[in-house]
């Protein structure tokens, strides 16, 4: 079984993730709650966002895969954005993942080949109003990736997801009525909205061995509409 360490995971992308693939894999989970996480094959260690650290004596000596699932929707004019902001949302998206990242480095050089799965989203490939805050921290991921990839490979593969709008509580407030679900859906190519599901496929095929010959690709989950457009 491969150790897979999540950091967030108890809800949203996160947890649809995990369900997929704790029958089959030694999960942790480290998150401020563990509510959704009963009944599930999971170990959970608390993690708060704020702190940005966790106790890293409670992971297994080997890692075989990581997800940092954490995220932010910060979503206004840029006039009305101060550089707090910007720094909040890149701590929250980028800086948080590689201080991580940077703690269990050992432990995922230890595994025969190691996954990463990051979290980008298409308003860093598309330009969109109000995302310059959301798509400067993602677009760092996304560059970050692509540099990690050449310098660890073979040892550790690593490649991001970048979704469209998706259901999940984070994104609540953007879908929160009928109206607000069908403008968004009819937006994208194939008319409606992600799902954490959707998401989660993703992330278990690239944490899987069908994707042993992966590493630095950006891959848009998004409902086509990064590449297509049909209005």
């Amino acid at each position: 079984m491969k150790n897979i360490l999540f950091i967030g995971g108890s809800t949203g992308i996160g947890l649809a993730s995990i369900k997929k693939l704790q029958a089959e894999n030694n999960i942790i989970a480290a998150s401020r709650t563990n509510e959704n996480l009963s009944g599930l094959n999971v170990k959970h260690i608390y993690f708060d966002v704020q702190e940005g650290n966790f106790d890293a004596s409670q992971l297994p000596e080997t890692l075989d895969g990581f997800v940092y699932c954490l995220g932010s929707i910060n979503l206004k004019p840029f006039k009305s954005l101060k550089a707090e902001n910007f720094q909040e949302d890149f701590q929250i998206n980028f800086l948080g993942m590689i201080s991580i990242l940077q703690q269990i480095l050992p432990k995922l050089l230890l595994s025969k080949q190691a996954s990463i799965v990051l979290f980008s989203s298409v308003a860093a490939k598309n330009g969109l109003p109000f995302h310059t805050s959301i798509a400067a921290s993602k677009g760092a991921i996304e560059g970050f990736a692509k540099s990690f990839a050449a310098e660890y490979a073979p040892k550790i593969r690593i490649n991001v997801i970048a979704p469209s709008l998706t259901e999940t509580p984070l994104s609540e407030k953007l879908l929160n009525n009928d109206i607000k679900k069908e403008k968004s859906a009819e937006r994208h190519p194939l008319k409606r909205v992600g799902k954490a599901e959707d998401i989660a496929a993703m992330v278990n095929f690239l944490l899987s061995e069908e994707s042993s010959w992966i590493t630095g690709q950006i891959y848009g989950v998004d409902g086509g509409i990064s590449t297509l457009n049909t209005n």
